[in-house]
């Protein structure tokens, strides 16, 4: 079942996701010797980052890879690795392996095989994966209308990393598909503003992955999601 943990604000809830997460990452690492984690981008998870930097832990086993990314460098301001570099490989998470998505490659589907190819060699499932949502009830890129959405939401897809394009998604994305991260050990959909609430509160009460493409985390998928929402 799907739990919905609210707090008074963001600093709150970044201090107890950072501690759950990190008590997460410490399980896998004594379990079975290394443990990841795929984050997503955006406004949103800076707060996160900046306090589950500094958990203790045995950093240096730990993988750190994206949900998502956009096809530009990783020093462009609108990178999702740069936004990761600089507030959550920090402190004692500068320890960390990071998992880039970009490449540079000749075109986006180029870097999606080889990001696909490095992904193929991570242990399976990740022990967490937070992800966003938009007010247009994409996650991940999975957006409505994107060119390949269906492929992205498909349970059988072979494949880990898939481009994405879509009207409002900017420069085309790079992004894991649904069977790579809806196991995870702990899955997580962090949002954040009453506006964000009522965009999930509307998906879970339709069906449709078209519109909402995050339903296809919060109807199906393997680990039931938990929210974590602050006004």
């Amino acid at each position: 079942m799907t739990v919905f943990n609210a707090f008074d604000d963001g600093a709150a809830l970044a201090a107890a996701l950072a501690d759950r997460v990190a008590e997460v990452l410490r399980a896998g690492i004594a379990a079975r010797g290394s443990a990841s984690i795929a984050v997503s981008g955006g406004t949103t998870p800076g707060r996160f980052f900046d306090a589950l930097s500094t958990r203790d832990l045995d950093w240096p086993k730990v993988t750190v890879t994206l949900v998502d990314e956009r096809f530009v460098p990783g020093d462009n301001p609108r990178s999702n690795h740069k936004l990761v570099a600089e507030r959550l490989l920090q402190n004692q998470a500068s320890a960390a392996r990071f998992l880039p998505l970009y490449h540079a490659a000749s075109s986006a589907e180029e870097a999606a095989t080889i990001a696909s190819a490095e992904a193929d060699r991570l242990a399976r499932p990740f022990d967490v994966v937070i992800l966003g949502m938009g007010n247009d009830g994409h996650t991940a890129s999975f957006f409505p209308g994107g060119n390949h959405l269906a492929a992205a939401l498909d349970r059988e897809v072979s494949r880990a990393v898939i481009t994405m394009e879509a009207e409002g998604a900017g420069e085309t994305r790079l992004t894991f598909t649904l069977p790579r991260l809806n196991d995870a050990r702990l899955l997580v959909v962090h949002i954040e503003g009453q506006g964000k609430r009522d965009v999930l509160e509307k998906a879970m009460a339709g069906r449709d992955e078209a519109e909402m493409p995050v339903r296809a985390i919060l109807k199906r998928a393997k680990t039931e999601p938990d929210i974590y929402w602050a006004p």
